[in-house]
């Protein structure tokens, strides 16, 4: 299996939104069923505006495997500092070590980064499994109505925030 990181195209950005949404959709559906009520916008878990804004401000990749796309990934770096803001895997491709091969190449490609940030709704159970357990990123904090996102303070929802230190 090979794994690679390219630069999202223009031309492919739609079709990178649609997948984005189809990913995360899946998790949600998995989760909750029919009845979930955790979406952004009607049927998405996460809105065509919040995948577009990361786009816009961060570097999209689109993780290939065997020279086909199977998710994508989202990060901004400043000085040695990374936020991976979507990551995300074809959901006909769990399971299959793509995720965690992605991510190391994300490391790979940003050697300065001191620490990363990610985070992950609280109900994603193969997230945090996979941040913790494959990634060894550590839960910092976990934001909801009481104790909320100092850089989200008017989001409601209820995430699990991540670090990880390189050595």
């Amino acid at each position: 299996m090979s794994i690679t990181l390219e630069p999202l195209e223009d031309a492919d950005r739609e079709r990178f939104i649609r997948d984005n949404q189809e990913a995360f959709r899946y998790g949600a559906t998995e989760e909750f069923g029919l009845r979930d009520d955790h979406f952004e916008e009607p049927g998405e878990i996460i809105s065509r505006e919040t995948i577009e804004k990361s786009i816009d401000g961060g570097t999209a990749y689109r993780i290939m495997k065997d020279g086909r796309p199977v998710g994508g990934a989202i990060v901004s770096v400043n000085g040695d500092r990374g936020d991976l803001q979507i990551l995300f895997v074809s959901p006909k491709e769990h399971s299959k070590g793509i995720g965690y091969e992605a991510w190391c190449a994300i490391e790979r490609a940003y050697p300065q980064v001191r620490v990363w940030e990610t985070c992950t709704p609280y109900f994603e159970k193969r997230n945090i499994h996979f941040y913790v357990n494959r990634c060894g990123f550590h839960i910092t904090a976990f934001f909801h109505g009481r104790h909320r996102d100092p850089n989200s303070p008017d989001d409601d929802d209820e995430m699990f925030h991540f670090e990880k230190v390189m050595f």
